[in-house]
């Protein structure tokens, strides 16, 4: 008797969880073997990480255990690092064991990008990651701290440096500037002591938003303490802080967080897939090109929009859009049926500018500012919540929860 296919899908984000819970949904335990692969045993809502590492939000509340989602009877759940990827033999390869596949897709997320510049790696903390989070989110209150107890501390400590003024670098500013406040009358410092600043290469911040949308939001961080740097490239990055411009002038902070770009997991490069710019371009399938079982999804893949001739934005909408075709392109697959081609619908995007203020461009183009923004931002939130574990993981994560 032939042997159950095993689909072995790799990282527990938004493509890889979805994946997984569709593929339940098309094939029955007697059809396919299903494994998913996790460093952690723990699922974290990427898009509200600039949350976590700012200190507005509970971890409890970004973190969600994967067996809560993930049936163990129905998915084998295996938390482990992914090492390398052995196409040939169609293996993975973990620092524990190792595995074969039938199918396989890759969702392994990203890895913070600093597109070379000196000294980013060593001096800057990274919104990658629920840890890396967590460290920000300390070493902010550090600074504090130290600065309270010592007299003799330079008020450049308590400065906040942001470089990237991308959506997760001004979202994390937007955090900022609710959280600063709070953390001032705790330790009794004058606010006016904290900078935060935001230093951008490209002319203007939050690419892919026009001119209003970009306007309120500066006008609405600047309003509130935060210093706005366009146009400015960032030579360097040292202990003290950001060498910028032609003048190679030194902003000094005691904290600095690089949100300037992100790449696919450098798993994909170890495996010898071939990459632009970090990324795997996919056939328009969402397979690898030459793999006819090797899927590509999330951060991990380029996309093309043939019709302009580009990649599609690597969203947590997109992300999700990809597990659909994939689960579906799977099943395909299995029965030797027509594949589907991806076809990106685009719900629009929003950036939170605080807990109670964003900006945002939805449906059919409609501009979103302040309180309307941010509450449709929740109810994006709320929506991957209720698709990912129904009822009840809203009612216990949800951001719209009633109690």
């Amino acid at each position: 008797m032939q042997a159950k296919p095993r689909i072995v899908v790799l990282g527990a984000g938004y493509a890889g969880m979805m994946t997984t819970k569709k593929l339940l949904k098309n094939l029955s335990p007697e059809e396919a073997e299903i494994v998913l692969v996790n460093k952690h045993n723990y699922h974290y809502q990427t898009t509200w990480l600039h949350e976590l590492a700012a200190g507005t939000i509970n971890p409890n509340q970004v973190r969600i255990m994967i067996r809560d989602i993930i049936s163990p009877n129905r998915v084998r759940l295996i938390y482990d690092t992914v090492v390398e990827i052995d196409k040939g033999n169609q293996r993975v390869l973990m620092e524990n064991s190792e595995l074969t596949y039938d199918y396989l897709v890759v969702a392994l997320g990203y890895e913070s990008n600093t597109f070379g510049i000196n000294g980013m790696d060593k001096h800057a903390f990274f919104i990658e990651n629920f840890e890396s989070c967590q460290l920000i989110r300390e070493h902010i209150e550090y600074q504090f701290a130290r600065y309270h107890s010592d007299p003799t501390m330079d008020e450049a400590s308590l400065a906040i440096l942001v470089g990237g003024g991308g959506y997760t670098g001004i979202e994390f500013v937007g955090e900022l500037v609710e959280k600063i406040p709070k953390l001032c009358k705790k330790y009794d410092i004058d606010r006016g002591k904290v900078k935060i600043i935001n230093v951008e290469a490209a002319p203007t911040i939050l690419p892919g938003f026009d001119h209003d949308l970009v306007a309120y939001a500066k006008k609405s961080l600047q309003e509130r303490g935060a210093e706005i740097i366009e146009g400015t490239k960032i030579n360097e990055c040292t202990a003290e802080g950001f060498i910028v411009g032609e003048n190679n002038e030194l902003i000094k902070a005691g904290t600095i967080v690089w949100t300037g770009g992100v790449k696919g997991n450098s798993i994909l490069d170890k495996s010898g897939f071939e990459l632009t710019k970090g990324k795997v371009t996919v056939n328009g399938d969402l397979r690898a090109p030459g793999y006819d079982n090797i899927f590509i999804l999330g951060d991990c893949a380029w996309v093309m929009n043939k019709a302009e001739n580009r990649p599609y934005p690597p969203t947590a909408q997109a992300a999700m859009q990809h597990a659909t075709t994939c689960a579906q392109n799977i099943r395909a697959l299995m029965y030797h049926e027509p594949l589907e081609e991806f076809v990106f619908s685009d719900k629009g995007t929003v950036a939170s500018l605080g807990v109670t203020d964003a900006v945002g461009s939805i449906l059919n183009g409609t501009k979103l500012y302040g309180k309307s923004a941010a509450t449709m931002k929740k109810v994006v939130d709320d929506r991957y919540l209720f698709l990912l574990g129904g009822p009840k993981l809203l009612l216990k994560k949800g951001k719209f929860r009633p109690f």
